[in-house]
Order: C-alpha cells, then structure tokens, then sequence
C-alpha cells in the first residue's frame, strides 16, 4: 500500500482528554495490528477536521504513527512519523516525503520484534540499483505478513526461504503478502530500487 500525505482543512485542535478513546483511534490501532503485526497502540492524540479525524498512535516500539480516518470510521492513511515523534513537515515545503529522519540503508539488517509483539515497522530509504536484505527468524507453518509502501518512486521485493530458494517472486510494492512457511529457519524480506531516484519507504513485518 503506497501512503499518502493527505491535507486535513480547518483543524480544529486536539481533544481535551484521550479517556474515552474514539471509535476512530480504535480503527487505527486496529489498522496498525493488521498491518504491522501484534504491536499493541497508544493514543497519543486526536485531531477533528470538516473532512476527518487525525489520530496519533505509539506502538509497542516506541515508533509514532500518524493516522487518518474518514467517517464510518475508515482508515484512510497510516504513516510513521518519525522515532522522535517529529512531524517532516516545518511548513517551509520540507515534508520531502518523510526523507528526512529516514535511514538510507543497503546490505542485510536483522529483524527482532520487541518482547510481547509480533511485528514491526521499518523506515528506509534506498538509493538507485540499490537492494536492502532483511532477515527474520521464523518456523514451519507460521504466516508472515509483508506490507511495504513506497513514497517518492515504485520499489519491488520478493522473500527467499531458509534454503535459498524463493517463497515469493519480486512484485510490485503495492502489493501486500500474507502466506504460510514450509521452512524453519531464516527468512529474507529483499526490497530493491530499480529505478534512478532515491526512493523513501516504510516496511511492515509481522508474524502468526
């Protein structure tokens, strides 16, 4: 799923107190469980607008979420902000696709889930002709859930089984997976740039 920056006219301010949790922000955490895994969700804060409500969640890690949601409720946009919580944007134009407090990365990084969950959240960017190998350990029979959403530019992954041959082919970023292992063992999440621009993302990792 690509995400969005979407604008919200006419806020109005947060809500006064966050004891009664809406029906939105449970959507969002909701949201965030589906798609990232069981990493729980705190409110931090909700926003009104004429068009929607802006929750801001933090999950288990520590990582910070900004999330939009339409009437019904329906989810509309789920993005990290940022691991101190900073929003990209200082009003200037310098959203730059959230570039700015993302690591450009390359190589292979070990995935680890933080105690109590079974998922996590990922924010890169990758340089052109450039490829990121993330490896999670994982068993025979578990699902693995794999969403990556792509800002600035289309970028492909596929996933290899502990032995070296592929349990996904390379597909397109927009396109999420959900299936089940054969194989225990070391699996590799690969998320390649093909293309001749930096291109920013977040990656989802869960596991059932």
């Amino acid at each position: 799923m690509v995400l969005r920056k979407l604008c919200l006219p006419l806020l109005l301010g947060p809500l006064p107190a966050l004891a009664d949790i809406s029906d939105e922000a449970n959507a969002c955490i909701d949201e965030l469980n589906s798609r990232f895994g069981n990493l729980g969700g705190e409110v931090l804060d909700q926003e009104f607008s004429e068009a929607a409500i802006m929750v801001r969640l933090r999950d288990g890690n520590g990582i910070e979420y900004e999330c939009i949601v339409w009437s019904g409720p329906e989810v509309a946009d789920l993005r990290p902000v940022g691991s101190k919580g900073e929003t990209a944007d200082d009003g200037g134009g310098a959203m730059d696709e959230a570039a700015a407090f993302t690591d450009t990365v390359s190589g292979e990084r070990r995935v680890e889930f933080a105690a109590g969950t079974s998922g996590t959240a990922i924010s890169g960017t990758l340089r052109p002709g450039t490829s990121v190998r993330y490896i999670l350990g994982a068993s025979d029979g578990q699902f693995l859930n794999v969403d990556v959403g792509s800002r600035g530019g289309a970028l492909d992954y596929e996933i290899f089984n502990p032995d070296g041959t592929l349990l996904l082919e390379l597909i397109s970023s927009d396109r999420p997976f959900r299936g089940q292992l054969w194989q225990s063992g070391d699996h590799v999440v690969e998320v390649a740039n093909a293309g001749a621009q930096p291109v920013t993302f977040d990656i989802g990792i869960g596991i059932e």
